[in-house]
């Protein structure tokens, strides 16, 4: 191993090739030529004494050594990233506001249905705020930095977090006009069996929540799985079948019904969550608390 600490653009080219599977498209993704992308490769494997790659017709082959690596390399790249949203927030002083940047993360669902009129009003009273919006359906880890503060659907079991419990977001049973015109309307949830049912294609922290509250759904078969909430979405929207909507959502489209309303009235509760480190921050105080009064307001409380 060399004396010499490796840069960390090295570390952050290894991680972008580990994550893209070739050095050309980590090159796109980092804005650079393939060329470096090599020597950045090269000289990382020279400081650490050892291969990280193998070259075959394929394409790079990760060693083992570089498996290992990896979750280091993440981390870093989520130190630095938080490290600079932190300078964001330090400079000339606003006369509007708070500055800085905050990275919330979301469902695919919550952020695109849900969050952008609560950001809308908070860019408004708060124009020197960026906000970064990381959707997923994967819980991002708060304690290592990877977001700024979150908003999930199962309560957190990390310590070290400052958590806002919003409440229940009531849930049902829903299905386009069309697909029910055609065929019928189910009248039980035995009746589900019957019909097309959307479901996910793999388990998380969401999908396991949401089968302790409906434990039903391990009953029906479901004919459409998709592993997103807003694939899901959309596949209701189009008269694929039955699927689980947040029942606001399926308030706004005229032609979503929901059914079975006595047989299944149930909420997801959700909660905002922030590092507690991060409670005395400006621009991540005045996000959380906006993201609260917004959320208690779509869950109608």
């Amino acid at each position: 191993m060399s004396d010499l600490e490796p840069s960390w653009d090295f570390y952050r080219t290894f991680l972008t090739v580990m994550q893209e599977g070739s050095l050309s498209a980590a090159a796109r993704q980092l804005g650079l030529t393939q060329p470096t992308i090599g020597r950045h490769i090269d000289a990382l494997e020279t400081s650490i004494g050892f291969q990280l790659f193998i070259r075959t017709p394929q394409g790079l082959m990760p060693t083992e050594a570089a498996v290992d690596l990896k979750p280091h390399a993440a981390k870093l790249a989520s130190n630095a990233a938080a490290l600079l949203r932190a300078a964001t927030g330090h400079g000339p002083s606003s006369s509007v506001g708070v500055r800085g940047t905050v990275r919330i993360s979301a469902s695919e669902v919550i952020g695109i249905e849900v969050l952008p009129p609560i950001l809308a009003a908070l860019g408004e009273a708060q124009p020197d705020l960026i906000i970064e919006l990381s959707l997923s359906d994967d819980v991002e880890d708060l304690l290592h930095q990877k977001a700024d503060i979150a908003v999930r659907m199962a309560p957190p079991t990390q310590d070290a977090l400052l958590v806002q419990r919003i409440g229940g977001i009531p849930i049902g049973l829903h299905a386009h006009r069309c697909y029910l015109e055609a065929n019928g309307v189910p009248q039980s949830l035995e009746g589900l069996r019957e019909h097309r049912f959307i479901a996910f294609d793999r388990e998380n922290e969401f999908t396991r929540s949401l089968r302790k509250l409906m434990p039903f759904l391990n009953a029906v078969r479901p004919v459409l799985k998709a592993d997103s909430n807003l694939a899901q979405l959309a596949l209701i929207r189009a008269g694929c079948g039955i699927g689980v909507c947040q029942v606001e959502i399926g308030r706004r489209d005229p032609d979503l019904v929901h059914i079975l309303q006595k047989e299944l009235a149930l909420n997801l509760q959700t909660f905002l969550v922030m590092h507690e480190n991060l409670k005395t921050t400006p621009r991540c105080r005045i996000t959380f608390d906006a993201l609260v009064a917004g959320m208690s307001a779509y869950a109608g409380k």
